[in-house]
Parts: structure tokens; sequence; C-alpha cells
């Protein structure tokens, strides 16, 4: 058997559809460029790949969808090496594809969602976001999903059209410090002055907490003079945006604690009840 009769030898033949080993090798052949082209591409994304945080994530962003759309060449030759013309499969399968169109509604309406999150890059991995009260961090966006890590230590999958359709807060969007707020309630007879000083220290004494940019230092103020207590809030900044929730409940340690050692009352709810007795009428 010459070379030539070797690669035009039938592997399988069944029907209609052959493959010889010409296209096997073609297959293999394409799969491996592939791959190789991919690699190398990474490879120089890696290597060009900016310091900074937003513009490294948004090309990070952009490989992704190169990503795709060099897979999805690669398949169209495959599916073309092994003697199936796309343009014949197409039209012969036109009312097949119409009814799985209407049935994959929701996944074309994901993909296309992804391709906008990808090329605008509004949305990126590492990214902290609020998605219907769930906080978590981006860990990977693909082209219909995305993988979305939740302080509690749950991988969430979420489809991309949530980010797309739904009001979706990105805490990281800019890099830039976000304020939070803790609520407190004294006593009416609380000297104000000093819970105010307990409280800038409190803020002051945290690591996470900003204090060194004057124009977002903390700021303790007075929002409510509510039934039982004069209730206070400090506003503060912080970067610590994923475990914001660790960071208020020490916060909310370290007030019980000073406020214990100064004598300061923090109140409960009291309601006082008269009881009136009612005399039975007189028959």
């Amino acid at each position: 058997m010459t070379f030539k009769e070797f690669l035009a030898y039938h592997l399988i033949n069944m029907g209609n559809f052959s493959l010889t080993v010409s296209e096997l090798l073609a297959i293999v052949i394409i799969l491996l460029a592939t791959w190789f082209l991919l690699y190398l591409l990474k490879r120089v994304v890696i290597k060009t790949m900016s310091k900074d945080k937003y513009t490294a994530n948004r090309q990070y962003s952009v490989f992704l969808l190169v990503k795709y759309l060099v897979w999805i060449i690669a398949i169209v030759l495959l599916i073309e090496t092994v003697g199936v013309r796309v343009t014949f499969l197409i039209a012969s399968s036109a009312a097949l594809l119409v009814g799985l169109g209407l049935g994959l509604q929701q996944i074309f309406r994901d993909i296309v969602s992804g391709i906008f999150i990808l090329f605008e890059g509004t949305i990126k991995v590492d990214d902290i976001l609020d998605v219907g009260g769930i906080v978590g961090k981006i860990k990977e966006i693909r082209l219909r999903t995305s993988t979305l890590y939740t302080r509690d230590g749950i991988v969430l999958i979420i489809p991309n059209h949530t980010f797309v359709d739904e009001n979706v807060i990105n805490w990281s969007h800019n890099l830039q410090p976000t304020r939070f707020n803790v609520q407190v309630g004294v006593s009416y007879a609380s000297d104000e002055i000093k819970v105010k000083d307990i409280l800038y220290k409190v803020a002051a004494e945290h690591p996470d907490v900003i204090n060194d940019q004057p124009e977002i230092k903390p700021i303790v103020r007075i929002i409510d003079f509510a039934d039982s207590a004069v209730v206070f809030e400090i506003l503060f900044w912080s970067q610590n945006m994923f475990w914001i929730e660790n960071l208020k409940s020490d916060l909310r340690f370290s007030i019980r604690e000073k406020f214990r050692k100064e004598g300061i009352v923090i109140p409960f709810p009291q309601r006082d009840v008269n009881m009136i007795s009612v005399s039975p009428p007189t028959p």
C-alpha cells in the first residue's frame, strides 16, 4: 500500500458518511493547531497584561471573546473536513433550527449577554457584586454563565442575562472605596459628646476603616430620636468590601466593650402598661 493509498483508506464507511485516514489526520491537526494558537495567545496576554487591575481584567475578557471565536471557526473547519457542508447542514435543518431557537431562547439570550459583558468590561473577574442581595466575587465569566463566589463559601452559577436585565451593584467599579454604616442606640441619659468620641475612636482603631484621607474620614452623627433611644450612626469608608459584614461586627464588638467600660447603656424597647379596674355594673 502506497502512502497515498494509506491516506485514502476508509476507517469508517457507514452509508453516506465515511472517514479516511487523511480526514482523521486533518481533524487532529486542526485540534492541535487550535490548542497551540490559544496557548500562544494566552501567553502573550499574560506577558503583556497591564499592572492596572481594571485594564488587566478587560484584556482577559477580550482574550475570552477571541477564544470562543477561534473555537467556533475550528468547529466549522472540523465539520467541513469530514465532508459535511455547513451551508447545506443549515439549509436542510432550517425547520429544526427554528424549533431549537424557540426552545433555547433563554440560552441564546444568556450567550448574547455574555458577549456584551466580555466586550464592554462592565463586569470583570474578581469584581465584588451585589446580585439580588447576595454579595460575592466573580471568579469566572463564561459565554453563557458566570461563577460567583459568595461570602458563605458557596459557588453560584448565574446566567449572564441577570447582569444585563437586573439591577446589579458592582462594588469594585472604578476601584474606589465604598461607604458603609453602623448604627447604635443609647439611652437619653447618656452624654452624647462622650458617645460621639467613643464612636470616633472605635472607627479610628480598626485597620480596615480609612482614616488617613480627609475627604472620606469617618463621620459620627445622630440620625433619630427614637421612642427609647438616641440613635447614632458611624459612616465610614473601606476597601474591604467582600468581608464588610465582619468589619461591621468588629466595630459593634468594640462599641459594646467601650460602652460597658464607660457605663453607657444601650436600651431596649419598653412599654408601660396601666391596668384599670372596672367594677361590674349594678343589676
